[in-house]
């Protein structure tokens, strides 16, 4: 039988299988390395794989593990957690709410506002989902708001974090990205090709995290206009009001001056992702102490929660390198580079395709999980065709967001159905957030339309 059809046949094989174990329940780095692994001693038995080639596992894990730009992950999450402690997003939401009550769906508007600004200072998906599903949603109830309009404003929102920045998942595409689009340039006979880095990815999810926020307000104002039952006005007591303007400056100022010092360092090209990242994680603490939940307690869980986080997140790397190595060795890139490079339609068509499975994959997968398996394997070959390596990454970013709002294990549906009341059934949930879901992908369409609102603000910072 011919070696090179066996290979490809083990790893398509390999990846079905692996998706198959995940279901079952088994933990993701350990499906990961363990079903590789043995796919791999298959691949030697049939003399289509080079166990020697594990050898390389170590250098890749010493690079991880030294990779400065990977700092930034740990700091910023340290960074999320820390502000989560502060309470930022209970004075938010509630002073916000206070602000645009007066008007029909202000309260849903309200929340999308504020997910909007945890995700530029936090960044943590659970944190702010959990926040808001314990302050909004019984306030939205009391106002009578559809429980299906509250669930999907709030779940969609706490997911913005994905794709605002500073978000941990642009910081791993921007590595895989920058190394892929090297060896790829350098192929194709580019000695000196333009370098592609996170603050290139951060400076491209700027435009299409505003877009998104839009459309949810947008969606939001459509329902209030047509639907006005669904989310009706809440009326702020005349003695409320006296202090308002106050108790939003008190509550604004603090996450505005953290976004400003984080982002506006890296976007203005004063600091390193991982520089930004450690002055943030210091002004989350200067925060919390400014607000007297600074406390030994408070900092020791902190880093608890974060080292936890962090490891998660890279053991999963390590068992992806594993499978990327299996995969790859075996011919895996060759029969994949062949299913996307003859597709009819050409380059968009091949984009398309890819984008459609990692969103069929959301389903199933965390953002993480799909990452790491698909990335090392289709943006290689898509990158050869010339797709511009930020547009991708950031067209994977808001792909991957909905990732956390598909049934049956989107975790932002399960973060809500743990602080939702009684009320508001598992069901409600579900179809609150598919409109949600709709517009991500009509934001993905015209972002397939109008590649520009990924490519123009990076080219205007750093070109």
């Amino acid at each position: 039988m011919d070696p090179v059809l066996v290979g490809e046949l083990l790893s398509g094989l390999m990846f079905f299988g692996i998706i198959g174990f995940l279901l079952l329940g088994f933990p993701v780095a350990f499906t990961l390395a363990g079903v590789s692994l043995m796919f791999g001693l298959v691949g030697m038995w049939f003399g289509v794989f080079d166990p020697s080639n594990f050898g390389s596992l170590a250098n890749r894990y010493i690079g991880y593990m030294t990779n400065e730009v990977l700092v930034a992950v740990p700091l910023f999450i340290f960074m999320g957690v820390m502000l989560e402690r502060s309470k930022i997003a209970e004075q938010l939401l509630l002073t916000m709410g206070k602000l645009f009550g007066n008007m029909r769906g202000g309260l849903g508007m309200s929340v999308i506002i504020v997910g909007a600004l945890l995700a530029a200072s936090t960044g943590v998906v659970g944190a702010t989902v959990v926040t808001m599903g314990l302050i909004s949603l019984p306030a939205m109830l009391r106002a009578n708001y559809d429980p299906r309009l509250a669930s999907g404003v709030i779940c969609a929102s706490g997911t913005l974090g994905q794709i605002i920045p500073p978000s941990t998942v642009l910081i791993f595409m921007g590595d895989m990205l920058s190394g892929i689009n090297s060896q790829v340039q350098m192929a194709k006979g580019n000695f000196a090709p333009v370098p592609v880095s996170v603050g290139d990815l951060f400076a491209g999810a700027l435009l299409p995290g505003l877009l998104l926020v839009g459309l949810y307000l947008g969606w939001t104002a459509l329902k209030a206009i047509f639907d006005p039952a669904s989310c009706p006005a809440t009326p702020v007591p005349p003695e409320e009001k006296k202090d308002l303007l106050r108790e939003v400056a008190v509550a604004l100022v603090p996450p505005l001056m953290l976004i400003l010092a984080v982002l506006g360092s890296i976007l203005g090209g004063i600091a390193t992702p991982t520089e930004a990242a450690s002055v943030g994680a210091v002004g989350a603490m200067v925060l919390a102490g400014l607000r007297w939940r600074l406390s030994f307690t408070v900092l020791r869980e902190t880093a608890i929660a974060s080292a936890s986080i962090t490891c998660m997140v890279f053991i999963i790397l390590f068992g992806a390198s594993v499978f990327s190595i299996v995969f790859r060795l075996m011919g895996g890139d060759n029969l994949v580079h062949e299913f996307l490079s003859n597709l009819p339609g050409g380059t968009l068509a091949a984009v398309a395709v890819v984008m459609f499975i990692m969103f069929l994959l959301g389903f199933i997968l965390d953002t993480f999980e799909i990452i790491f398996i698909v990335i090392p394997i289709t943006a290689p070959i898509l990158l050869a065709l010339d797709v511009d390596p930020v547009w991708l990454g950031i067209l994977v970013g808001v792909n991957l967001q909905t990732s956390f709002l598909t049934p049956p294990f989107g975790f932002a549906l399960f973060y809500l159905r743990g602080v939702a009341p009684n009320s508001v059934s598992t069901a409600m949930i579900y179809k609150g957030v598919l409109p949600f879901v709709l517009l991500q992908m009509l934001a993905i369409a015209i972002m397939f339309a109008f590649p520009q609102i990924a490519t123009w603000l990076p080219k205007a910072l750093y070109q």
